[in-house]
Formats: structure tokens, sequence, C-alpha cells
């Protein structure tokens, strides 16, 4: 089995190279190796190629950022997408896309379903909606999987910021009115091969998933449970943790107050659950720099 990965070295696509089985042909491209926003480029790379399956873990994901700079994620997150669509349609291959929370407003109360009407507030939030929408167009054989907050080893995130800071600071404030799943990278990248797994059994579940972490928090319960376990772990000293409206913290980019995913449907389909991620921060020392 043949298989691309797209942005093999972000927080997903490393961890997707981690977890490849021995037996398949990977063939990992970076952005320097595969601009997937030059169109002629993605489709000879993918004639060349000829995988079997397509995984894009590249994205343009600097949120407040990209509110001054929309016509690159614009380019990156819906005009990438559309171009992988569409030579993977030319080839006959499957689409595996990640997607993300922020395509919603945050104004339901309760978790949003995939049948949820999307209606994002930021620049980063169109455009990866545009790219869900690019893809359905362009190719039916496509899987897109919509997460949260997501962390690892690698790259920047939460975590990594919140050990950081905790080595320097006894106190912190942090945002306590938005709500939403953390999600392991690794567990993702576990999900979406166990995707490919059960389509090259014949579960063609095409479409569109949610998968995100569970329990549901707010970003100060997020930092409660890094630091607990940095304390335990002695790499940090006790640090207090006050607890903020979203207003106080202000961010060019506004963000959904509700990012609660609901992962029925994933787990229906595919067997997949929720990603365990407390359990994905037992081994704090890992997100260190």
């Amino acid at each position: 089995m043949r298989v691309l990965v797209t942005g093999c070295d972000g927080q997903v696509g490393r961890s997707l190279m981690e977890r490849m089985p021995e037996n398949w042909d990977v063939v990992a491209q970076n952005k320097r190796q595969l601009d997937i926003t030059d169109h002629d480029a993605v489709l000879k790379a993918l004639q060349d190629i000829k995988p079997q399956y397509v995984i894009n873990a590249a994205a343009y994901t600097l949120v407040d950022k990209a509110e001054d700079e929309s016509s690159k994620c614009f380019s990156i997150n819906r005009d990438g997408a559309r171009n992988l669509a569409l030579g993977s349609q030319k080839i006959d291959a499957v689409m595996l896309h990640l997607s993300t929370d922020y395509v919603y407003s945050g104004r339901k109360i309760g978790p949003y379903t995939e049948f949820d009407t999307p209606e994002p507030l930021s620049v980063y939030g169109k455009s990866k909606l545009e790219g869900e929408l690019a893809i359905a167009e362009s190719h039916s054989k496509h899987i897109i999987v919509r997460t949260s907050w997501v962390f690892s080893e690698y790259g920047n995130n939460f975590v990594k910021t919140m050990l950081r800071l905790g080595l320097t600071h006894q106190e912190l404030s942090i945002v306590d009115d938005q709500f939403g799943g953390p999600t392991y990278a690794g567990d993702l990248a576990e999900a979406l091969l166990s995707i490919i797994d059960s389509l090259e059994q014949g579960n063609l579940g095409y479409g569109l998933y949610h998968l995100a972490g569970l329990p549901v928090v707010t970003w100060r319960g997020f930092a409660d449970t890094v630091f607990k376990q940095a304390i335990k772990s002695d790499i940090t000293g006790s640090m207090e943790i006050k607890g903020i409206a979203a207003h106080q913290y202000q961010t060019k980019a506004k963000r959904p107050s509700n990012s609660r995913l609901c992962c029925d449907k994933i787990y229906q389909q595919f067997r997949i659950k929720p990603s365990d991620w407390k359990s994905a921060l037992n081994d704090i020392s890992k997100y260190m720099e």
C-alpha cells in the first residue's frame, strides 16, 4: 500500500510517521518538497507517486496571524486542499484531511455534531471550512476529520507553552469560559491509520467526522492538568492559575466559546473513541523542549 503524507513535519504529520506500519510504502512530503498551493506541482506529484491514500496534514494554523495574512491562509487551507482533492480524484486515491472546531461559532449549547451548520468567526475558520467544501466538491472519496485543541511533543502548542511558562512564572491567568476537548496528535494519527485499515476492509464510510478529546474542559482546566503532571514529575514548582474571561485576553481572531465536538459518528462507523488526552499527559517530560 502506498500512502502520501503532506505536512509531514507538523504535529500530526510527525505523529503519523512514527506510527506508520512497516509494510506500507510511505512518501512523506513537507512544504519545501511539495507546495500544495501549486496546482500543477500537486497534480504531477500525485501522478508520479500514485498513492492509494493521500493524508493531508498540511495547514496554515497561525490563527491570529491569519487575520493579517488571509491570502496566504486561504491559499493553503482552501486552495491547497482543493488541489490535493483534484489530484486524488484523477488517480482514484482516497483523500484524508484534517479540519477544525473553528468552523463553528461556539454559540450552540451542547456538543456540535457533523449536521450542525458551520459559522466560522475567524479567517482561519473560514479558510478551513472552504477547504472542506472544496474537497467535497472535487472528490467523493474523502474523509474529513474535524478536531480541536491539538497538542503533541512537536511544534508549538498549549501544553508546551504552559510548561515553558511554568519554568519562569508562579502565577498565570488562563481563559476559563471557552470549552473544548484537547486532542493528542498521536491519537489523531492512530485514528487516521485505523480509518485506512477500515476502508481497505470495505468499510467505505466516506464523509465528515468529528474526533476530539474527553473530558471537555476549559483552557484553565487543561492548564491545571498539565501543571499537576509537571509538579508530580518535578518539572515545575507550584503554580497558581487564575481563571479569566475570554474578553480579558484580547486576540486578533475570535475563538468559539464552545468547541465541544460530538464524536458519536466516528465511533459508530469506525469504532474510534475520543482522544484520551489525560493519559497522553502521563509522561509529561516528553513535552519539554
